[in-house]
């Protein structure tokens, strides 16, 4: 297997340099746009918490495979927008991503005390400047540890990838594995790249949970 990830490093470095950086613009997308819809989730007008929840339950119960299709295969044929498998697939995994951390932001807004925004209103502030000083600096501080499993769960549903040409390590170990038949040691190298990524961060997010972050 030594000799396998050696002659085909190069490879397997450019798939893994590419879903590390699918998953940071995804994180960083998503979000915001998850914390976007989780703040409209709790807005006292009923219309805009509508069209929140409307965007939440349709992309938390589509498969991710079809969310990055949508953009892959669909936009280009009716529209003249040309994405690369490495876009389309970035953007679908945002979008779908962005969905369960609307969630997990919302719950964590709704766990701070209602007392808090009514204080932070009595005191001057408008609704937006009390949700930005005080209510999201509490919500985010709850909702660290979730938010660290959806972390997870993104780098990992990053492989969609392999489906839509994104080079991504999945990508590039279906190559591999193609060029040399050797199978199984080519998705043993996959597996322990991907754990490279995922369990340093589960393990963070475990030791701020027992600090109680």
């Amino acid at each position: 297997m030594l000799s396998l990830l050696g002659a085909n490093w190069s490879t397997f470095l450019l798939g893994f340099w590419n879903t590390i950086l699918c998953s940071l613009i995804s994180l960083f997308f998503s979000l915001i746009i998850g914390s976007g819809f989780a703040i409209l989730e709790t807005v006292p007008n009923k219309f805009w918490r509508a069209v929140a929840k409307v965007y939440v339950e349709i992309f938390r119960n589509i498969p991710l495979l079809v969310v990055t299709m949508v953009f892959y295969l669909v936009l280009p044929t009716y529209t003249p927008l040309k994405l690369t498998g490495f876009q389309a697939g970035t953007i679908g995994l945002s979008i779908y991503s962005s969905a369960f951390i609307a969630e997990t932001v919302r719950s964590g807004i709704q766990s701070v005390g209602t007392g808090q925004m009514e204080g932070a209103r009595s005191n001057g502030m408008t609704y937006w400047q009390a949700m930005r000083y005080v209510i999201l600096p509490q919500a985010f501080r709850i909702v660290i540890p979730p938010l660290g499993n959806q972390f997870v769960n993104l780098i990992k549903n990053s492989s969609i990838l392999a489906f839509v040409a994104g080079f991504d390590l999945m990508y590039q170990g279906d190559i591999v594995a193609s060029n040399t038949f050797q199978t199984i040691p080519s998705y043993v190298l996959v597996s322990l790249f991907y754990l490279a990524l995922t369990l340093p961060l589960s393990y963070y997010m475990q030791y701020l949970k027992k600090k109680g972050v």
